[in-house]
């Protein structure tokens, strides 16, 4: 058989030769151009496609011109119907917020119907149309939305009629955005002898040097003028104190300052009592960690958390409190995770047993045990006395200063005890915080001896309260000399006021000096309790009995007739007690200018002053 023949009934070249017409019958179809197909999608309803001068593909919204990529092979619309559902401008949008009642008054005034209950929704053209008909209909004018100049003008010419001098409080802080600024809040007291807190100023400023922080307060005082300044309170950076020192030299040159402005700087009590505490704790123990940790692991979850409520359930432990983790740069929130914790001690046991878990995250020796327990109670208790005299001092709408000296002396008195305390972490601690104590309030000629005359301005203390408290802090022979330094320049602040104000009287004679000094009997023999105040009160002397009389008497006309009071049962007790303790009490004055010599024109200016820059210390820290 020749080759052709062999060639033609070959099978294999029958195979290729059908392959390859596929092919070519197969290219030839790639070549003919598809049909477009149109798009299916909904969206495509409110969105509009464009091709970019890059080629990408990208939609368009209809409504808000808003942008997105929609490459069908890369992205496809899940952007765009996502957008679509919360445009605000699409007409149709779904409002997916939860919405806010409102109850309408029905219009046809029918008895006993209150209204219909309807959901609200803000609409910005809707309150410009009610705002628009508003000023139309009532004829009001333009001005009526400044509210910002009318009230700034009320209260500048409110400021120069109805106070003396005026406090202030300021602080500076960056914000997240990277920009300085500053706030400045004032005080005063009206001519009703009401207190007033008022911003006057929130503005951004160049730096937080202390010439920037000057310049910036001085134009605040300029704009609103002010300048009879009593105090300025300020936390204890030292760029506050150039800025004290450069407004010092601006007051005095306006010659309005008091006593050379010597009490101009006021240190924040709050921020000093912060940074004692923070001393202390910069070695936080053992135990302390082991509980911070404990309370880490619960809340990381819900699920665990949800488990040891049941565990605080089991047991019984009534508590409305919840966990909460403390944050290390700040004590007062460690002082309440400690005070918080420590009473579920059972549950935290009882959650241990329940959920193996918790070892193994904590560790063998992690998990806090009853010792643990016992030293964070302790730590609660310390950090109590810091928390609860924070809250006492951090007030602004009432008055604080009078019991400033008291809260430093107690304090004093509470850190010597942990100084001499045979716990050695108690000590430590101790030892800390009164070197910090010491730096800020150690020494007399650094702080601002206003905080002593409201202690002798306190109808309740006076001057023999003061004196107890110096021989307590520093013995009976230191304590003496800065008694009579602090009574020497309240008598000079006095005097200078009294030329301002009475200048036709004359200065305090030796008289009254000796009234000052035969009244401030020493008692520094006895030792003090935990509070130097409730142990002192014991050896004060009681009210005479006119005075009782008037104070009986004035109680019973100006109490209802609901509330009986058997008058002769108290008389006989405060006898009982007057005989025991005074057999011989001293003539009670008749009048402010028996004790202190001076009138009412000046007693009422430096008392109104002193009140003016005690209440300043919460709105420090904005």
């Amino acid at each position: 058989m020749d080759s052709s023949s062999s060639g033609q009934n070959d099978p294999t070249n029958t195979t290729d030769s059908t392959q390859s017409e596929q092919e070519t019958a197969t290219s030839s179809k790639s070549k003919v151009k598809r049909k477009p197909v149109m798009p299916r999608s909904t969206v495509w309803d409110h969105f509009t496609k464009f091709k970019t001068d890059n080629g990408d593909t990208k939609g368009k919204c209809n409504y808000c011109n808003k942008e997105f990529c929609c490459d069908p092979k890369r992205n496809g619309t899940t952007a765009l119907r996502n957008h679509m559902n919360i445009c605000k401008k699409h007409p149709h949008a779904i409002e997916t917020r939860q919405a806010l009642l409102d109850l309408q008054p029905n219009s046809n005034n029918v008895e006993g119907e209150v209204g219909t209950l309807t959901t609200w929704k803000y609409d910005e053209n809707a309150i410009r149309e009610a705002l628009v008909s508003m000023i139309i209909i009532d004829e009001l004018t333009f001005k009526f939305v400044e509210v910002y100049v009318e009230e700034r003008s009320k209260l500048k010419s409110y400021l120069k009629r109805n106070c003396q001098r005026v406090s202030l409080t300021t602080d500076t802080w960056t914000s997240l955005q990277r920009i300085n600024y500053m706030c400045i809040t004032a005080h005063f007291i009206d001519n009703d002898w009401k207190l007033h807190k008022k911003i006057i100023n929130f503005c951004p400023i160049t730096s937080h040097k202390g010439d920037a922080i000057g310049r910036a307060i001085e134009t605040c005082l300029l704009e609103w003028g002010l300048d009879k300044i009593f105090t300025i309170t300020v936390d204890n950076a030292s760029s506050n104190d150039i800025a004290i020192s450069y407004l010092k030299k601006k007051l005095a040159n306006w010659g309005v300052t008091v006593s050379n402005s010597d009490y101009l700087h006021m240190r924040c009590m709050a921020h000093i009592v912060n940074l004692v505490v923070m001393d202390g704790l910069k070695d936080v123990g053992e135990s302390v960690l082991k509980v911070r940790n404990a309370v880490r692991y619960i809340r990381s979850s819900p699920a665990r958390l949800k488990k040891f409520k049941e565990c605080v359930e089991y047991e019984k432990i009534d508590g409305k409190s919840s966990l909460c983790l403390d944050v290390s740069t700040r004590w007062n929130s460690t002082y309440l995770m400690l005070n918080i914790a420590q009473k579920y001690e059972r549950a935290f046991e009882r959650y241990e047993s329940q959920e193996p878990m918790f070892r193994l995250e904590l560790g063998e020796n992690g998990v806090p045990d009853f010792h643990d327990w016992s030293e964070c109670r302790k730590m609660a208790e310390m950090l109590s006395h810091f928390y609860e005299l924070t809250l006492r001092i951090s007030g602004s709408r009432y008055i604080t200063s009078n019991m400033f000296f008291g809260e430093i002396s107690d304090l004093a008195f509470i850190l010597n005890q942990w100084v001499d305390s045979t716990n050695v972490e108690v000590k430590n601690m101790g030892d800390r915080m009164k070197k910090k104590f010491d730096k800020y309030w150690g020494d007399i000629d650094k702080m601002n001896k206003l905080i002593y005359f409201a202690t002798v301005l306190d109808p309740r203390d006076k001057f023999e309260y003061m004196e107890f408290q110096f021989c307590q802090m520093h013995g009976e022979e230191k304590g003496e000399q800065l008694f009579q330094k602090v009574k020497s320049s309240l008598i000079d602040l006095f005097n200078e006021y009294k030329k301002m104000y009475q200048t036709d009287c004359e200065q305090i004679s030796d008289n009254t000096s000796s009234q000052l000094s035969s009244g401030s009997g020493s008692i520094i023999n006895l030792k003090p309790k935990l509070y130097l105040k409730h142990h002192y009160k014991k050896q004060k002397s009681s009210l005479t009995p006119r005075i009782v009389e008037a104070l009986i008497c004035a109680q019973d006309w100006t109490r209802s007739s609901n509330c009986p009071i058997n008058v002769e049962e108290d008389l006989e007790e405060l006898e009982k007690f007057e005989e025991g303790m005074f057999p011989k009490l001293l003539p009670v004055a008749s009048s402010f200018e028996d004790v202190f010599g001076f009138g009412w024109t000046a007693q009422n200016q430096i008392i109104g002053d002193l009140m003016d820059f005690n209440i300043m210390f919460n709105s420090v820290v904005i």
